[in-house]
């Protein structure tokens, strides 16, 4: 029987660029699941969009002096490219700056309003008086009362991970102008979350099928008992609040996200000139709703969004799963847009094809524990599994073939170990597919793999070379039953490598696409002539990807904090600094800044360091690193500003991962040329550095175009 699958998938902050981490975690499971079930014949409609809303957005405006349009249009725009090359199959992926997103959004939350569902509280709230305006929870920043770091955000301490109150901050300071916020009073609107708690637990009663993880999360929060939730904030970018006294505010962004599933859903309905079909998959309750996200998404999607589909629409289907991953890491560190850690998706794409990137994920896929991506790992899973066991097998089996007969062979009679392939290709089918129904994702690709591995085995062991001089029938039933093995594992694998499954169909001579699930043991015609055959992956080389890897990645820059400057004893122009790198330690550096800078101008300076720089001895003294400065045609020294980021705070670029090396030669370094723009920027490439959400500037001002070194 065909089902309706509803496929939800998270909505990436439209900020900056994608990283491995948002596409391990939601966007390729996704497109697995959906891809399996639009190939057993379900009904699947799988949209997701860029979150354009809350202050992610204005902050990165700020910092790079544009508008917030400015900024969504940007990244929504790669942020689709990026989809589609990853072919990642969307029947949608909207965003939430659209009309009718709006509309959608202000409906519901006028019906919750109406049932008093939303209920006005007055409240403290941080108030810069320098910025005149009251600040939501990531303009502020303080020390972590926990952790006692520096640098932790109004919800979050990245240090340690602890979830935060602004109050709980201590030295608290308004990132953007850095100056002391006072507490006043301001009025908000609160869903009243506590409302739903009894109908979310009886709901809950019947998902014993869930993963642990996702039951985990959401029974703590219902433990702890639900609390009335904010819904409205002091900013002017976002879904304006549809309530006479709350022109000034804005909605949410988490409210307006979730919403975004229900509001997707009509957009592509009108699209198809059916503006009713959404219904089918969310008033049929035979319809299964399935959301991907990573495991910091969960309550939003096991307590927030049903509650509010409880109160605003009762006769909506509610999630049946939440297949929530967990993160993927880059030597052990959560993968962090805000933080500037990862591999990018932009840069990866342009190195690598997509099914090896697909493969990689999928076998590492973060399920039900932390996965780490290792360069070492990804060259080994491509050479010795993509490659070495599922590539060589269909590429020796059709090469073969087309090179001695030209087209698929006919079978003549069967032996034992023809038949035995044959129940394996049966076995795979029915096991992938039970994998894949329960959102196993990793089980269901070893399967497959361990099919192309007998494959390997049963052409050695028929060893049709010899047999193509000795028995020639025996030879077509051999290569017969190979090219049956390739055809099923070109069908099973299409989930996960969609490219070059369709590149094996059409070397089997199929004219169609795949398009069954059991196009996998369809009877093969024989006769049928067989496409000159070409290799789908190629060797890594470990060296290969060091050397082609953007030269700024090797740099390891970090924010310092000066504390002592001191003249150097043998040398008019240098200063000789202590300068403190948080978790890094103390160093020394030495510096020709004492033309530029007098030493009380510099000392509790922050500045920008390469601090993985070959040391040097200058003069006498050893320099553990470099500081970085612009200088302009009119010979102006600048040194960069880092803002109030905290000593040891990593220093980024959107788009390329760190892979700092060791010890980085002055050459190298030279390699990687930075510039200041007509904002006052650092830049590498045309792209701002950043520490989280900040972007460095000069200290003072520069012409456009002058260096950095």
């Amino acid at each position: 029987m065909v089902k309706k699958i509803f496929i939800g998938v998270a909505w990436p902050y439209a900020n900056g660029s994608l990283h491995l981490g948002h596409i391990a975690g939601c966007y390729l499971p996704a497109d697995i699941f959906a891809r399996y079930n639009r190939l057993i014949g379900n009904d699947v409609l799988m949209v997701s969009g860029s979150d354009e809303h809350g202050t992610p957005i204005t902050i990165t405006a700020d910092k790079e002096h544009t508008t917030p349009q400015a900024i969504v249009d940007h990244y929504h725009k790669e942020h689709t490219d990026n989809m589609k090359k990853l072919g990642i199959s969307f029947d949608l992926f909207t965003r939430t700056t659209t009309t009718n997103h709006e509309t959608i959004v202000q409906e519901i939350f006028l019906i919750l309003y109406q049932k008093n569902y939303i209920h006005r509280k007055s409240i403290d709230a941080l108030y810069c008086p320098t910025c005149a305006r009251f600040l939501p929870d990531r303009y502020v920043e303080g020390t972590c009362p926990y952790c006692q770091k520096e640098g932790a955000r109004g919800d979050q301490c990245d240090n340690c991970g602890k979830l935060l109150d602004t109050f709980e901050l201590l030295k608290v300071k308004c990132k953007v102008c850095g100056g002391t916020p006072v507490k006043q009073k301001t009025e908000h609107l609160f869903v009243a979350l506590s409302a739903f708690e009894s109908k979310l637990i009886n709901w809950l009663e019947g998902k014993k099928y869930w993963k642990a993880n996702v039951l985990k999360f959401t029974n703590n929060w219902l433990q702890n008992g639900l609390h009335d939730r904010a819904i409205t904030r002091d900013i002017s970018w976002g879904i304006k609040v549809p309530v006479f006294g709350f022109e000034q505010k804005r909605i949410y962004v988490w409210f307006d996200a979730v919403i975004g599933y229900l509001s997707a859903s009509k957009e592509w309905s009108k699209l198809q000139k059916e503006p009713a079909k959404w219904q089918e998959w969310w008033r049929d309750s035979n319809a299964n709703h399935y959301y991907f996200l990573a495991k910091d998404n969960i309550p939003f999607h096991s307590i927030i969004w049903p509650s509010i589909l409880m109160g605003y629409d009762e006769t909506l289907n509610l999630p049946y799963n939440i297949p929530a991953n967990e993160y993927l890491t880059l030597k052990g560190e959560q993968f962090s847009k805000s933080r500037g850690v990862g591999i990018w998706v932009p840069e990866l794409l342009k190195r690598f094809d997509s099914d090896v990137i697909r493969y990689y994920l999928s076998i590492n896929m973060p399920e039900n524990k932390d996965a780490d991506w290792t360069w070492n790992d990804f060259v080994s899973k491509n050479n010795d599994e993509l490659l070495g066991t599922y590539g060589n097998f269909i590429h020796r089996v059709i090469t073969f073939t087309s090179k001695n007969f030209g087209a698929i062979p006919k079978a003549a009679t069967l032996t034992e170990i023809d038949k035995e392939a044959l129940h394996n290709i049966h076995d795979t089918h029915r096991e992938v597919g039970e994998a894949l129904t329960q959102c196993a994702f990793k089980k269901g690709l070893r399967t497959v793999m361990n099919l192309a591995q007998y494959g390997n085995v049963y052409f050695d062991h028929t060893q049709p070379w010899i047999l193509l001089k000795t028995d020639i029938e025996r030879c077509k039933t051999v290569l017969h039953i190979s090219l049956k093995l390739v055809q099923a594992l070109a069908v099973y694998m299409s989930p996960y490598l969609p490219f070059s499954s369709e590149r094996v169909w059409e070397m089997l001579g199929h004219t169609d696409p795949i398009k069954h699930w059991d196009d996998a043991i369809r009877e093969l015609h024989h006769g049928t002539p067989l496409q000159t055959p070409t290799l789908l992956f190629k060797k890594l080389e470990l060296t290969d990807i060091v050397t082609t890897t953007d030269p700024f990645s090797k740099l390891d820059l970090r924010v310092a904090k000066i504390l002592e400057v001191s003249d150097h004893p043998k040398a008019d122009k240098l200063y000789i600094m202590q300068v403190d790198l948080g978790p890094l330690g103390k160093r020394t550096i030495v510096a020709g800044m004492k033309p530029y800078y007098k030493k009380q101008e510099l000392a509790g300076k922050s500045i920008v360091m390469v601090t993985n720089l070959k040391p040097a001895v200058i003069r006498g003294v050893e320099s553990k690193g470099m500081l970085l400065a612009a200088t302009d045609a009119d010979h102006v020294v600048s040194l960069l500003d880092p803002g109030n980021s905290s000593p040891g705070a990593e220093v980024g670029i959107d788009g390329i991962a760190r892979e700092p090396v060791p010890v980085l030669e002055f050459e190298a370094f030279t390699q990687a040329p930075m510039t200041i723009d007509a904002k006052g920027q650092a830049i590498y490439n045309g792209k701002p550095l950043k520490i989280k959400e900040t972007t460095v500037i000069t200290d003072r001002a520069v012409k456009e175009g002058a260096k950095v070194s």
